[in-house]
């Protein structure tokens, strides 16, 4: 999913603000990706905490943001992970009545979704086992 839709989506408005955003993108160029790379954002336990997971062509970038630093606004600190380091784990599904569960592992943190979210995550997984393997993103 690209980051422009994270921010179109709109569930945590008050994590991707302009101010983020401003520190974001240069990291985000810094790092190798693209301003409006594909990628996964996984949400802490508020959403004034997140992190970004971003295939780029030498490595994953690993991209944490905290949006309110108290007396110091957003901060953004990023690493590039090279492909031939970046441990992959397990890449599960479950279904059952009417019902879908998809986790997979990568570096330490664990992707987990369920139902409407399944599609997106495995869309984002494709994306990121190809740029592991070298091949061209799928379509």
């Amino acid at each position: 999913m690209l980051l422009s839709s994270w921010w179109a989506d709109g569930t945590h408005a008050a994590a991707m603000t302009p101010k983020v955003e401003a520190l974001l993108t240069p990291a985000l160029v810094d790092l190798g990706a693209s301003p409006d790379p594909e990628c996964w954002i996984t949400w802490g336990d508020e959403p004034t905490r997140w992190s970004m997971l971003v295939p780029t062509p030498a490595g994953l970038a690993m991209i944490n943001v905290r949006v309110s630093v108290p007396q110091e606004g957003p901060r953004v600190a990023g690493k590039l992970v090279r492909w031939n380091r970046v441990q992959v784990g397990d890449y599960s599904l479950e279904s059952h009545g009417g019902h879908r569960m998809l986790s997979f592992q990568i570096e330490s943190q664990v992707l987990h979704v369920v139902d409407d979210e399944c599609e997106r995550l495995a869309a984002f997984i494709a994306v990121l086992l190809a740029a592991l393997d070298g091949r061209p993103a799928p379509r």
